[in-house]
């Protein structure tokens, strides 16, 4: 049985200093990677069971182990982007409350993320199809009155798509654009198709073990966009991307073995998964393969390649492990698809070898559910032929219409042109 120390949650300042005490002995020991090009880590995500009767003790625990490991990386030479805690599914820790008492609840885990600057996932609203789908409601009602919380929903597993469960997601995403500040509280929600326990990326993270593990999610499209600089044929990039990108995850997950043994926290795996973030550009990165824009000839290819290198990388893996290509989070993939040259049909023939899916695509408000509906279907329904790991963030804008320009304030997006439903 895990028990949890009973930390003050307003973590002091000696706390802190002693753990970056002990990181600055402990990096000693540590060889930073050396490499032209690092990538960062985007993020360092733990898992807890959450207790209702102790979150607050259970939260000021997690926190304090995320910052001590944020500390240990950016000693070694890795940015850490975010921290962030995942939970079980949430209706396994409300059950039995009423709709406003684990609204509530939700509340107050906004509140810790926000002093506490830490993303908070809290899980799938369902996860079969015999689920409560009402819970899919409450979901899209906690986001839509929180800033640091996501969630998602479960639209395909290992016993094929579930179709209420895509009906439910594409009313979740309807009722989020209408209830949050210009849409974005679709940014914090997913519906996910075979998506692995303990990912580390959001919105799809969940577990539903005991907690007290970690996984890390790299940030590195930079690093292949280096690699594939250099025009060569397949065979040879694959070796050359599973050489440089490897020993960067072998060096971020020996620093993960010292974390786990000295804290006990178990750490679970690295999804190797290349995210862009703006500049930092995997639609930039496969032109040097290809040598033309991404969507030419070869792309599918190139993303086939990084795929492969990234299989061929002897670390633990969780998660994804696939090309991300999230529309607005990529200022070359922003540009393209507001130029039209990029749609999802194609994004979605690229998932067939290994990306993750539709992420971050804006769509004009009058979208309909019915719609909706049917894009999370198509990606539900790859996922579910080809059992691997897919997900659907789509951004209705409310009030836009095909051919105006986003406006999105958010420092992580890119602002780009609506293009009409096909």
């Amino acid at each position: 049985m895990i028990r949890y120390t009973a930390w003050s949650f307003a973590i002091t300042d000696v706390i802190l200093n002693a753990a970056l005490l002990g990181t600055f002995l402990f990096a000693a020991a540590i060889l930073p990677a050396s490499a032209q090009e690092k990538p960062k880590i985007r993020t360092i995500t733990a898992f807890i069971r959450l207790d209702t009767t102790q979150y607050p003790q259970q939260f000021a625990e997690t926190i304090a182990m995320l910052r001590n490991a944020k500390a240990r990386y950016e000693l070694a030479g890795y940015e850490v982007e975010t921290i962030r805690i995942s939970t079980q599914p949430f209706p396994e820790y409300t059950k039995g409350m009423s709709r406003e008492a684990a609204l509530a609840l939700f509340k107050d885990l906004d509140a810790i993320g926000k002093k506490e600057n830490v993303s908070i996932c809290i899980g799938p609203a369902l996860m079969t199809e015999n689920d409560d789908m009402g819970k899919a409601q409450l979901l899209a009602e906690a986001l839509s009155q929180s800033s640091t919380l996501f969630g998602s929903v479960v639209v395909a597993s290992s016993d094929g798509v579930h179709w209420k469960a895509v009906h439910a997601a594409a009313d979740a995403m309807k009722y989020l654009e209408d209830h949050s500040q210009n849409g974005l509280g679709n940014f914090h929600f997913a519906a996910i198709a075979n998506v692995p326990a303990y990912t580390p990326f959001y919105p799809a993270s969940f577990h539903q073990g005991l907690g007290h593990q970690f996984a890390i999610a790299l940030e590195s499209a930079n690093v292949v966009a280096a690699v594939m600089a250099v025009q060569r044929d397949p065979e040879v990039t694959q070796q050359a991307l599973v050489a440089e990108l490897g020993m960067h995850a072998r060096a971020i997950e020996d620093i993960a073995g010292k974390i786990d043994q000295e804290t006990g926290w178990t750490y679970m795996g690295l999804d190797l998964s290349p995210a862009p973030m703006k500049e930092a550009s995997i639609g930039s990165a496969t032109a040097g393969f290809t040598g033309g824009r991404f969507g030419t000839s070869g792309t599918l290819t190139a993303i086939a390649t990084i795929t492969s290198a990234l299989r061929d990388i002897s670390v633990t893996k969780v998660g994804y492990n696939g090309v991300m290509m999230p529309v607005l989070e990529d200022t070359r993939l922003a540009q393209l698809w507001g130029e039209g040259a990029l749609s999802m049909d194609q994004l979605l023939a690229y998932s067939s070898v290994c990306g993750t899916g539709l992420d971050t695509i804006p769509l004009p408000g009058d979208v309909s559910a019915a719609q909706l509906a049917r894009i999370i279907g198509d990606v539900a329904s790859l996922s579910a032929k080809l059992s691997k790991p897919l997900s659907a963030r789509l951004l209705p804008v409310p009030g836009a219409k095909a051919g105006d320009m986003t406006a999105f304030d958010d420092p992580n997006l890119v602002n780009t042109v609506i293009q009409p439903l096909p």
